[in-house]
């Protein structure tokens, strides 16, 4: 091993030695700027991953990415502002809340001109490109290169369009119509498939003088769980651990996610089991619906985790694929690697599949850092960050400053010392718009989130009349389905299950009142209130006092 001296002589015969060849200065300290490599795969929930300690961790899903852990440093409390795939993609992208980038639901675009963190980061030197699912319509031209699939992607053989090539496909499908479209297909499953393209544009396309940022995106582990086949017989004769509240939900809830009475337990929230008519998992993974309820939801469970960890394990081996090249190259240790899912899921806990909730499963991310350089390994934080911050953050470590317009925080200093900084923000915010929509029937709801407490506002409205409310084989206006209004609180440090809704505790009044008083200051200077939607604002106003 080479001692810190030994080190810098070596840094100070090279850069003379440079120098003497002509080399510029300001050339030599580009190259020693930190390269960056974001992973994010889809859907990959905390609970999937075995340094976070789950239920699942014993099954040790994912040996490689659990390193990130072990050599650099684990966020505890990293959330998403809006649980669904485009409008957090757009949020790392822009460093802003949706009502400012414009994204609000997955029907939301990404003009090249609103890419904000490869533009910051072109500015500083980097090469940037971005592989696999980008999810946000228009193509990632800010990138320097991207190879990106259209829309979800698919499992199998899929299609990707890459900067500058001339390849077309014919008769593909895309948004509900089929034509001819820029792209190639390529055989193989999706998590080689983009590690097969960043690979060979970290092997032979990127110029290998100057420092790079990849965003390497996969689409696992996302519905509906396809894994490469290699992955068959992984986990076949494990039981997987079942959450407690898979079979009884206690008082997490209210009107707003039951009903009057229970009235939409067969409606709000695709379950497990039968519970809910309209979209179970046993229905996706093909359980005998002649199965008593209990073994229905049993049998779904099983599968339902089985196939999801089978993809995460392919992401976890591709991951791996990735860490080989750095290593064998030289440039792990000069390379910031960070992991993230682009929101939570519900792996079966109360009852819920997908995501899209404000509870914690759907609402956390996982996020992982390795820097050796500057962070200590085994490094633990409870600081409350979002996706928001990612993009200040890579900033700021690659050398820049946050743009004014960016509404998160970078927290460079927090990955440095491994302290939360004195100021640094105590509550999240977080909105899901698309109210009751894709037949996972989610009421659209808001709320902040402390390391103590969790306050939600369930206000049953849609902002656009022009989505669909799905009743079996026949579809609505949206509009026709509003839902109850109401609030949730969950006292986190007691219940950080959320089992025991104490919004009407007499004894956490105070505090939810405070609550109240910061989630109105939060969303006013975020630019997330609601004066161009007067339904949904009545229905605040109506109810912010009850």
């Amino acid at each position: 091993m080479k001692t810190p001296m030994l080190n810098f002589l070596v840094v100070t015969v090279a850069f003379l030695s440079l120098s003497s060849c002509g080399v510029d200065k300001s050339e030599v300290k580009e190259r020693q700027k930190p390269n960056i490599i974001f992973i994010m795969a889809d859907d990959h929930t905390s609970q999937a991953i075995g340094a976070y300690g789950s239920r699942l961790a014993k099954l040790n899903p994912t040996p490689t990415i659990d390193r990130l852990a072990k050599e650099g440093i684990l966020f505890e409390n990293a959330f998403c502002t809006n649980a669904i795939c485009t409008p957090s993609r757009a949020s790392i992208i822009t460093g802003q809340y949706s009502q400012a980038n414009g994204v609000l639901d997955l029907d939301g675009n990404l003009p090249a001109d609103r890419q904000y963190l490869p533009i910051e980061m072109n500015k500083l030197g980097y090469q940037t490109a971005v592989m696999g699912k980008w999810h946000l319509k228009d193509a990632p031209e800010a990138f320097g290169y991207y190879k990106v699939f259209y829309n979800q992607g698919e499992y199998f053989n899929p299609v990707m369009r890459e900067k500058g090539a001339l390849d077309s496909v014919s008769n593909y499908k895309l948004y509900k119509k089929t034509g001819t479209f820029p792209g190639k297909r390529y055989e193989g499953h999706s998590s080689d498939v983009v590690t097969d393209a960043s690979l060979n544009w970290l092997k032979n396309i990127r110029d290998k003088s100057k420092p790079f940022m990849l965003l390497h995106h996969f689409k696992a582990p996302h519905d509906m769980f396809e894994f490469a086949p290699r992955y068959k017989d992984y986990l076949e004769d494990v039981t997987i651990p079942e959450p407690a509240s898979l079979w009884d939900n206690q008082n997490n809830g209210s009107i707003a996610t039951k009903g009057i009475n229970g009235s939409l337990m067969d409606t709000i929230g695709s379950s497990v089991g039968k519970r809910n008519v309209i979209r179970n998992m046993g229905q996706h993974m093909e359980i005998d619906p002649n199965l008593s309820d209990d073994e229905y939801k049993r049998q779904a469970y099983q599968e339902y985790l089985k196939r999801y960890l089978r993809c995460v394990k392919g992401v976890d081996d591709n991951v791996k694929r990735l860490f080989d090249y750095l290593e064998k190259e030289g440039l792990m240790d000069n390379t910031i690697i960070m992991y993230t899912g682009d929101q939570g899921f519900m792996l079966g806990e109360h009852d819920y599949i997908d995501k899209r909730w404000m509870y914690e499963e759907a609402m956390r991310m996982p996020f992982l850092v390795r820097y050796p350089k500057m962070i200590k390994a085994g490094t633990r934080t409870d600081a409350i960050v979002n996706n928001t911050d990612y993009a200040p953050t890579i900033i700021e470590l690659a050398g820049g400053k946050t743009p004014s317009y960016m509404q998160g925080n970078s927290f460079s200093e927090l990955l440095e010392t491994g302290k939360e900084p004195e100021s640094w923000q105590q509550s999240t915010y977080y909105r899901y718009w698309m109210h009751m929509a894709h037949k996972h029937n989610n009421p659209a709801h808001f709320g902040i989130r402390t390391k103590k407490y969790k306050l939600i506002f369930f206000y049953g409205e849609p902002y656009r009349d022009d989505l669909v409310h799905w009743k079996g084989k026949k579809k609505r206006p949206l509009f026709a389905m509003n839902t109850p209004a109401a609030w949730e609180f969950y006292d986190l440090e007691k219940d950080p299950k959320e089992m025991d809704n104490k919004y009407n505790d007499p004894a956490y009044a105070e505090i939810i009142q405070q609550l109240k008083k910061d989630l109105k200051e939060k969303r006013k200077s975020l630019n997330e209130e609601d004066a161009k939607y007067p339904n949904i604002q009545k229905v605040i106003e109506d109810n912010w006092d009850k």
